[in-house]
């Protein structure tokens, strides 16, 4: 046979869920204050009842003692079970419903009772206090049993307090009062419980709604999990309430945007400040993988709405990502101004071997003297002018791309830039961002050309990009430098839109800043100013590399156009 298996242990206790644990508590909270405000209720209910029977008691004490059949009857005859003071105590007894009227005199001695045997006895209770002239209420015990009292002095026609009547009522009757009234205290308590308890279930499905029908337990646990993904992924999380205001922030978006905990509670544009960034959390930008810098970095982000009414923002780091695609971009330079040189160099060979086969020997040396002639003149050219080696192989690399592209790159006769740069990559990059949007924007154009120029103010050096493409429209000369914008094609690493506002932001770092204008020949105009980017002697301090600056491509350019008229295409 099959063992039997073990009987359940009955569990007690609350009940896991949060509906039925709400529920529960707020059925109970609703049935002690039913409870409480019904002892409440009957507490002060009994009180006011003993305090009415013996307002009544008096008030009849109180009329009896102006009958003057009583007070007559009380100087003129005995007391008796047929006198006139009994015959009149007892009509009003009987019209008020009293339980007894007692008219006693001033020796204590009753001259009426409901029981006749008790005429002519004293009466059980002390009657002093309505002799002496005051009025009496109060609950006590006598012949008849437990009864509300009034007493009263008894006047004759002169005023003279010849005797007292005391009134009577039965305190069962009261009681009787008092428990009838609780059913009905009873009934509305079990109302308001009822109507206490069908909100009670109201608010706990909308409870059950919200959690989920979760437990407590499973509502801690999430919270457990919750904390440690936020504050472990390697991305940026920020929570925004309904009000746009940030609810919340992990470790990673703390880093990235340079926040802390003061910024929790405010919105997006006082934490940061205005600019794209904030505009991205706060909504009032829109679309998937938006690009945005922030300080040094690159970030993407996306921005989802919740159902309350808030959104939550996601940033990834692109920093060295684009630095990798910046770095892919110039190697592909390189690459082109190096297959430019192979084909002009294959070109210059075939006309060499040609001279050589028609024994023109003399035409020949004269040839190569001046193909190397001129390269050597040009590095020459360019190092007088530009005497950093970064700046000057840039220069060269981007002149031997242009001239493939059939593009003049011209460096200005005002160009004069000593080796004592502070950040020689920082200004690399804006160098290169400009060369190469105006290269794109001039390719393919007659007689295009662009003018680079680069200049010592003091400490200041002033950079001055010039082409002479379409130039850029006046209501977008400041739309260019936004995150993200851009007219060009993406190209296969990333998205375009991040190479202006690296310029502006590498500008602003060092407190100076980045314009357009128009050109002299309809063009585009860049211009570049940097405060403090020389040091006040030779030789530059340590050097921090720029935030994604394009590689070195090759040598500078001279004054004049490259030679184009000696590309092979």
């Amino acid at each position: 046979m099959s063992p039997t298996p073990p009987a359940r242990r009955l569990r007690l206790g609350l009940p896991r869920r949060v509906f039925s644990q709400v529920l529960l508590m707020q059925v109970a909270i609703a049935a002690g204050v039913a409870v409480l405000a019904t002892g409440l209720f009957l507490a002060p209910l009994s009180k006011q009842l003993d305090q009415e029977a013996m307002r009544r008691a008096l008030a009849i004490a109180q009329t009896t003692a102006q009958d003057p059949e009583i007070a007559e009857g009380v100087l003129t005859t005995p007391p008796s079970r047929n006198g006139p003071v009994q015959r009149e105590a007892e009509r009003i007894r009987h019209s008020t419903n009293a339980e007894y009227i007692v008219v006693l005199d001033r020796h204590w001695v009753r001259w009426s009772h409901p029981t006749p045997e008790e005429i002519g006895r004293p009466v059980s209770t002390d009657p002093t206090d309505a002799l002496d002239g005051r009025d009496v209420m109060e609950i006590d015990k006598g012949t008849l049993g437990r009864s509300a009292r009034g007493k009263v002095p008894l006047y004759d026609a002169d005023h003279r307090i010849i005797g007292a009547v005391s009134v009577g009522i039965a305190y069962d009757s009261v009681r009787a009062r008092l428990l009838a009234a609780i059913p009905g205290l009873f009934a509305y308590a079990g109302g308001a419980l009822a109507v206490g308890a069908l909100a009670a279930w109201l608010i706990s499905r909308r409870v059950q709604r919200q959690t989920r029908d979760l437990a407590f337990s499973d509502i801690s646990a999430l919270l457990a999990e919750r904390e440690a993904m936020l504050h472990g992924i390697r991305e940026g999380v920020v929570a925004l309430d309904r009000a746009g205001r940030v609810r919340l922030l992990n470790d990673e978006a703390r880093r990235l945007l340079g926040l802390g905990d003061e910024a929790v509670g405010k919105s997006p544009d006082e934490a940061l400040g205005e600019g794209r960034t904030a505009d991205v959390l706060a909504g009032r930008v829109t679309g998937t993988d938006l690009l945005t810098v922030r300080g040094q970095r690159v970030l993407v982000a996306n921005r989802m709405p919740t159902d309350d009414g808030g959104a939550v923002a996601t940033l990834r780091d692109r920093t060295e990502l684009e630095q990798l695609g910046r770095e892919l971009d110039s190697t592909r330079g390189l690459i082109d101004a190096l297959r430019a040189q192979d084909h002009e160099h294959a070109n210059r060979m075939h006309t060499l071997l040609g001279l050589l086969e028609l024994e023109m020997y003399d035409d020949a040396v004269e040839f190569v003297g001046e193909v190397v002639g001129d390269h050597r003149v040009t590095a020459e050219q360019v190092t007088e002018k530009i005497q950093d080696p970064l700046l000057a192989a840039l220069l060269v690399g981007k002149a031997t791309v242009a001239a493939e592209r059939g593009v003049a790159l011209w460096v200005s006769e005002r160009t004069r830039l000593p080796d004592r740069l502070v950040d020689p990559r920082g200004l690399v990059t804006v160098v290169g961002n400009l060369v190469d949007n105006a290269l794109d924007a001039v390719a393919g154009t007659p007689h295009a050309r662009v003018e680079v120029e680069l200049r010592t103010e003091g400490r200041t050096v002033v950079l001055r990009v010039c082409d002479t493409g379409p130039g850029v429209p006046a209501d977008q000369r400041e739309i260019v430098f936004t995150d993200g914008w851009s007219t060009k094609k993406p190209p296969a690493h990333g998205k375009r839109g991040l190479g202006l506002p690296l310029v502006r932001r590498l500008a602003e770092r060092q407190g100076g800043g980045a314009t357009v204008g128009t050109a002299d020949g309809g063009g585009a105009e860049f211009t570049v100013v940097l405060p403090e980017a020389l040091t006040d002697a030779l030789g530059a301090p340590d050097r921090e590399p720029a935030l994604a600056g394009p590689g070195v491509s090759g040598a500078a350019t001279g004054d004049r156009p490259a030679p184009a008229g000696e590309e092979a295409r």
